[in-house]
């Protein structure tokens, strides 16, 4: 009994798949409505897309050299400033106190040493006398070989005291260097892009993100410039000196010109991203209406072939098929063919958006079938179509 509803449902399923041939065998097919279009000569601009954001190429963040309380604080967030501009003052009054101590030590090493040159000079007299006695006989070796011994402990302690002096005078260059290190300077001209620290707080030497090592940042406003990530894939397309659009995420219809100027030499696996990415850098070459903001998210088209004219069709007319078997996949479209769909393979190139460059496959004037979407992807070679052509 089993092996009979099986057979029987094996008749039904095989008579279900065999009916639309049989069907196209004997009765025929209706035409189906199909959109057609010529071959035609377009300019495609071939591009990749990519995203990132705008960033600050010239952009310093400011911290201090000392510890101390932050005394005044001279700007705000948002204010402009230029290069050597004071921006914060780092409470001073303990090192101006080092200061004069260190500037006492060197007074008193700089009188350490006139006091010597004045010892030196008139042991060299005594030493002359003596010498001159030594020679008459008048004193003995002993006395005339003191007195030498004096005259070149005097000589060393010149020496030393000297060196003393050296480093007092290097203890108050520090010192001052320190005293300088208070007050914090703007390196470049630009704008306050945020402001880290209040009046009162301590301000940190230090390069670790703890609360007082970042006071400031200040960046140059001209310098924006977007960094998008590409990947790898898409890499080796990419050239200096390529045109690029860029949307920016909060005008989204207003796109800017810009240009590539950096192609970064190693890859990266980025936040978020599986594959391995390219840092392409992007000057902006128009901004036009849009007021660029460091950080602000965005969208770049990168285009990476000059623009030329090539036979083309459109992409939704080419269709792609695979043979896995024998390893190897072909793009084909339909040809009207006075009323009958026939597959043709051809060869792609280019693309853009809408548009496919045709290489080879195909000559003459043709119509090809370019839709609807519906009809396109159940079509079969010898299917009898009612065409309509697309005006270009």
């Amino acid at each position: 009994m089993n092996a009979r509803k099986l057979a029987v449902v094996g008749l039904i399923l095989a008579a279900v798949i065999a009916l639309p041939f049989i069907n196209r065998a004997v009765f025929g097919t209706a035409q189906k409505a199909v959109s057609v279009a010529g071959i035609s000569e377009r300019i495609i601009s071939p591009s990749i897309l990519a995203s990132g954001f705008l960033a600050h190429e010239e952009e310093v963040m400011l911290s201090s050299e000392v510890i101390g309380k932050v005394d005044k604080l001279y700007v705000e967030e948002g204010d402009s400033v230029v290069a050597g501009q004071l921006v914060l003052q780092v409470e001073d009054i303990n090192f101006i106190a080092g200061l004069e101590q260190a500037q006492a030590a060197v007074r008193l090493n700089r009188i350490d040493i006139e006091r010597q040159e004045i010892r030196i000079a008139n042991l060299e007299n005594q030493f002359a006398r003596s010498n001159a006695l030594h020679d008459r006989e008048v004193i003995g070796d002993d006395e005339f070989e003191l007195m030498r011994n004096q005259l070149d402990l005097a000589r060393v302690d010149l020496k030393s005291a000297r060196e003393r002096l050296t480093q007092s005078e290097a203890q108050l260059d520090q010192i001052q260097d320190q005293l300088n290190n208070t007050k914090i300077v703007s390196p470049i001209d630009g704008v306050v892009t945020s402001l880290d620290i209040k009046v009162g707080e301590t301000a940190i030497a230090s390069a670790t993100n703890i609360p007082g090592s970042s006071l400031m940042t200040i960046a140059n406003p001209a310098s924006i410039y977007t960094e998008v990530l590409v990947d790898e894939a898409d890499v080796a397309t990419i050239a200096v000196g390529q045109r690029v659009e860029i949307v920016a995420i909060a005008y989204p219809d207003q796109p800017m010109i810009g240009e590539v100027r950096y192609i970064a030499n190693t890859a990266k696996i980025a936040p978020g991203r599986q594959g391995l990415s390219f840092t392409v850098e992007i000057d902006i070459v128009d901004a036009g209406e849009v007021t660029l903001r460091p950080g602000m998210s965005c969208r770049a088209e990168i285009f990476t072939r000059q623009d030329q004219s090539v036979a083309a069709v459109p992409i939704q007319a080419i269709l792609f098929e695979e043979d896995r078997a024998a390893l190897k996949s072909d793009y084909f479209v339909f040809v009207n063919d006075n009323g009958v769909a026939r597959k043709t393979r051809i060869e792609v190139g280019i693309s853009d958006d809408e548009y496919q460059e045709l290489l080879t496959g195909i000559e003459g004037d043709v119509e090809i079938v370019v839709g609807p979407d519906e009809e396109l992807r159940h079509l079969l070679e010898g299917d009898a179509i009612d065409a309509t052509r697309l005006e270009p």
